[in-house]
Parts: C-alpha cells; sequence; structure tokens
C-alpha cells in the first residue's frame, strides 16, 4: 500500500549543508503538502542513531572539509554504517549531494588524508592536481516507472574526482559540464534507490519532476500515481538552470 506521509531523516543537517541545500528538503515537503500527503523531517548528527526501518528517504547533503571529515568518520563507525545499509537494502530512497556522495562509495582520499567511506556503492574519490570541477551542469538520465530519459541541471563545484567502480552505474550522461571527474561523460551514480549527485546548489528546486520521482519511490508509488500540479513557476526555473548549462 502507498504511504501517506514521507517520512524523512536528513543526516548532519548542520554539518552538511554548505550549498543551501536544506532547499531540497523544502521541496520535498511542498510538494507533499500541495498534494494532501504527511511529511515528517528528523535528524541524525554525530553520534545519534539512525533507524532504518523509520526512514522511507535519507538525505545526505555537503560540507565543509573539516566538516565532512567529522561526518566520514561518524558515517563510517559501525551502527551508523550497518543502519545505512540495511535502509538501503530495504528499498529506502538515499539521496546524497556533493559531499555525502563522495561518501557513499569506499573512501576519499584527499592527498595525505583518506576519508572512509560508508561503502554504499562501488566508487572511490581522490583530490588530484589540477583546477576545482566548476560550473554550470546537465546531465540525461534515466529511471524506473519514467516513459523515457529526463534532464537534470544544476550547479558543481567540487575538487574531488569520483570514478566509478565496475559494479556501479551512473546516474547520467553528462550533456554539459563536468561530471564525476571531468573526463568520463559521466555524472553521479544510481545503484536501486541510492543516488548521488554532485548537481547542488540546490538540485529539487530546478528539477522538480525528480523531486517527484523521490517522493514516489520512497511512498510506494508510481511516479505517474502523483496528483499533477501547476508548475509554471518550477517549469521556468528548470528552463533557466537549462540555459546556464548551454541546452
Amino acid at each position: 500500500m502507498p504511504r501517506d506521509v514521507l517520512r524523512v531523516c536528513a543526516l548532519y543537517p548542520d554539518l552538511m549543508n554548505i550549498y543551501a541545500d536544506r532547499g531540497n528538503l523544502q521541496v520535498l515537503e511542498r510538494r507533499c503538502a500541495w498534494r494532501g500527503l504527511g511529511f515528517e523531517l528528523t535528524g541524525a548528527g554525530i553520534g545519534e542513531p539512525l533507524d532504518p526501518a523509520a526512514h522511507d528517504l535519507i538525505y545526505i547533503g555537503g560540507g565543509q572539509d573539516r566538516d565532512q571529515a567529522l561526518c566520514a568518520q561518524d558515517l563510517a563507525s559501525p551502527a551508523k554504517r550497518d543502519a545505512l545499509h540495511a535502509a538501503a537494502a530495504a528499498g529506502k530512497v538515499v539521496l546524497a549531494v556533493c559531499g555525502g556522495y563522495q561518501l557513499l562509495g569506499h573512501g576519499y582520499a584527499m592527498g595525505a588524508e583518506r576519508l572512509p567511506g560508508v561503502g554504499l556503492v562501488d566508487l572511490e574519490t581522490v583530490r588530484e592536481d589540477g583546477p576545482r570541477l566548476i560550473g554550470n551542469v546537465a546531465i540525461e538520465v534515466e529511471l524506473p516507472g519514467l516513459d523515457g530519459p529526463g534532464v537534470l541541471a544544476g550547479f558543481e563545484n567540487h575538487a574531488g574526482r569520483t570514478r566509478l567502480g565496475p559494479g556501479a552505474q551512473p546516474l547520467g550522461r553528462v550533456l554539459a559540464g563536468h561530471g564525476n571527474d571531468g573526463a568520463d561523460g559521466r555524472e553521479g551514480v544510481r545503484s536501486g534507490n541510492v543516488v548521488g549527485t554532485y548537481l547542488h546548489g540546490p538540485l529539487l528546486p530546478k528539477n522538480t519532476w525528480f523531486a517527484d520521482w523521490l517522493i514516489a519511490t520512497a511512498t510506494g508509488r508510481e511516479p505517474g500515481a502523483l496528483a499533477p500540479l501547476d508548475d509554471t513557476l518550477e517549469s521556468g526555473a528548470h528552463r533557466a538552470a537549462r540555459r546556464a548549462a548551454g541546452l
């Protein structure tokens, strides 16, 4: 049975919010409310438990290097790591943006320091010599339950180069911008309902169709089963983001 309440847990909401990505949570809340769906938001910080059965969607944003390092150690602790793996195995949605995305994999090598990853997907991130990968970006994605490919548009700003292992699939194909490492034409990662991406700024206000996919998937619905909304303003924001990326 589809659920009438979307239960969201934001991991490290005070530390992993460098790019105003709290706006992603606001978009989810508003689009639920406009459809008469309930919305429950809780947070889990450093040292606080994560109950994998209590949430439909787990969100991890991006943070400063120091804050990301603190969160990486906590996320890789047995309790948090096992809870996140249990949530993913149960089909819960996990959305990780920028710094949170880097922590989904095996680790993040930052010169002499290596942050541990939670090992949820097969990827590795390395900070190498060279410029930061900054700018507007657009990718083409295909998601279960949708009629065809869609475009996600946003902004990227990362020094890390993320490379997917043989067991990982990208979230999408780069149409404009840099993507995971600026070279292989791939952006993000998707494994079941686990999604990682460098697109922020924040992501969901510019791509409300993707917000709806997350809501539907997390509440056990087909994407087309959600009641339509008047997305005149939202569609304009999406078009502007695409234009900024050169599409």
